[in-house]
């Protein structure tokens, strides 16, 4: 039923209590897990007041991303679970979905964060909009 299933991560923990589930239904259903990783640039306002500090963040987050990627896709083929991985820009949510069209996932798994009230108010739900917006299954996995 499911040949590819798209796993955003952030690089917290948070992000990772999906990967085990991610990967027994990847095992059961012999599909490859596809990592994405959305990183989030400096704010434009930063940029323009330090560009030469703002191109050093961007660098080092290029190869933080990478270096995190590559050891996730390790381990779990390690494992062996097929896995790749993704780096994209953008808004997360619709990065998140635009990357699930373009590799042709049957399946987005990700975790919630766990933000009620307020703080989801304000921080506003990257999985939520996900769901509300995507054409394919989501699979959430709350972090607890």
């Amino acid at each position: 039923m499911y040949k590819k299933i798209l796993v955003p991560l952030d690089g917290s923990t948070l992000a990772e209590k999906v990967l085990p589930h991610a990967q027994a239904l990847a095992k059961s259903e012999g599909a490859e897990l596809v990592l994405l990783r959305v990183p989030l640039p400096p704010s434009p306002e930063f940029l323009m007041r330090n560009p030469s500090l703002g191109t050093a963040i961007i660098q080092d987050t290029e190869i933080e991303t990478e270096t995190y990627l590559q050891k996730e896709v390790a381990e779990l083929q390690k494992e062996g679970t097929p896995t790749v991985s993704l780096i994209r820009e953008g808004p997360v949510p619709e990065t998140i979905l635009q990357a699930a069209e373009e590799v042709h996932a049957d399946l987005i798994a990700m975790s919630t964060h766990g933000r009620t009230g307020l703080q989801r108010m304000l921080v506003g739900s990257v999985a939520d909009k996900v769901v509300h917006l995507s054409h394919i299954p989501v699979m959430l996995i709350h972090p607890n």
